[in-house]
């Protein structure tokens, strides 16, 4: 019987052989779609802090403010937002915190100079230059390279669980066979989505 299952655009095709195979090869489908799904959203905020010729909020999302003794994500204590397309404006909670805040931007990768008027710090997003460009793109190809390997780790653990359902007698011959090729779909599914980000990002740096 041809059972049909769709989740996040994604629609997978898979074959039960048995009627006992239903629960555990559903288990393995829907964790391996989960753990992949959140690679794939792990490449795409790290692609949202690289650095282009345009300011983003996400950009800061990478910083930690040491914060009163403790490390602490920027955006937990400040407000980010870009009133215009090459400048970022941090609103501090706490005042008190602009020092940290921009020691933390001063000592990242983004090479950015942070100037305060005491209440706000602002960031002038000034235009990459080709070096530059060439380096963030080389940043993003291994952020992608790194969230394929995930996915495949994810796809390698998957196969794993599957031999072990044939061994203890949850899923037939078939039924493993099947579920492989579920796995194995979703597998070049992900990479195929990590390859159209990395592309659309390196497009994105490589515009001047």
């Amino acid at each position: 019987m041809a059972h049909m299952h769709g989740q996040r655009g994604l629609h997978c095709e898979r074959w039960i052989v048995r009627a006992g195979d239903e629960d555990a090869a559903f288990t393995v489908e829907e964790e391996t779609m989960e753990k992949m799904e959140k690679s794939l959203d792990s490449v795409k905020r790290n692609f949202g802090t690289v650095r282009t010729g345009r300011a983003s909020p996400s950009m800061l999302d990478r910083i930690v403010v040491e914060y009163y003794g403790a490390p602490t994500p920027l955006q937990q204590i400040a407000n980010v937002t870009t009133p215009e397309a090459s400048l970022l404006v941090i609103q501090p909670y706490d005042i008190s915190a602009i020092p940290d805040i921009e020691r933390a931007i001063q000592g990242s990768d983004l090479d950015l100079t942070p100037n305060n008027d005491g209440k706000v710090i602002r960031l002038q997003v000034p235009p990459l230059t080709a070096e530059r460009r060439k380096e963030m793109t080389k940043v993003t190809s291994k952020m992608g390279e790194e969230g394929k390997v995930a996915v495949r780790n994810i796809r390698r653990d998957a196969m794993k669980s599957i031999e072990k359902l044939e061994k203890d007698g949850d899923i037939g011959e078939d039924g493993r066979k099947n579920l492989e090729d579920v796995v194995q779909k979703l597998t070049d599914d992900y990479v195929k989505q990590i390859d159209a980000l990395m592309k659309a990002k390196s497009d994105e740096l490589t515009k001047v």
